[in-house]
């Protein structure tokens, strides 16, 4: 057994979430998969929710440091924020019990570092909206609220592509730029 037991324990843990969502997610389970007691996990995590806080929290931070990548690279506003948003939609259509995990919780009481981890990818997303409206791309409109329109119109493409309802030949990649080219002939 490796020598961080917290670590496998949030391996285990976000196999049987990606497997069979939150459900499948019990601590002894957790436990059991990763070849330790059933009441191991209980030394690491206070229940089942503090656990799927934390595994939520590193998705949110793999998300930061995504967009915060992207925003180091040369910058071409239009197309960081249009690679930032594909990237964005790719990562949930790839894990989408995450994105549900993140996005519907089950949290029940405040998640501080939860918390610090979405105002962080909220504000590393802001900043480059405010890149893209600072060079004239986007309209020059309050960058969060702007921020806040194309995640949901992100959220709201993946869900409808998740569920099976966009048409035929629409991908949210698609309605991404399509409102990413509205936007940028509104300015």
């Amino acid at each position: 057994m490796p020598h961080d037991t917290r670590t496998v324990l949030l391996a285990s843990a976000t196999a049987l979430l990606d497997g069979g969502g939150v459900e499948a997610v019990t601590l002894r389970e957790v436990g059991r998969l990763s070849g330790v007691s059933h009441m191991a996990p209980y030394k690491h995590f206070q229940d089942k929710e503090s656990l799927l806080a934390v595994i939520a929290t590193r998705e949110l931070d793999r998300l930061a440091d995504m967009i915060d990548r992207a925003a180091d690279t040369p910058y071409d506003p239009g197309g960081t924020l249009r690679s930032v948003l594909h990237a964005y939609v790719s990562w949930a259509l790839e894990h989408p019990v995450r994105f549900r995990l993140i996005y519907g919780g089950p949290w029940t009481c405040p998640r501080p570092e939860l918390e610090k981890a979405a105002e962080r990818t909220a504000e590393l997303m802001s900043d480059v909206v405010r890149r893209c409206q600072n060079s004239g791309e986007m309209p020059g409109r309050d960058p969060q609220r702007c921020t806040c329109l194309l995640l949901a119109a992100v959220h709201g493409a993946v869900q409808l592509q998740l569920a099976g309802h966009l048409t035929s030949g629409t991908e949210p990649d698609a309605i991404v730029d399509d409102l990413l080219d509205l936007l940028r002939s509104t300015r």
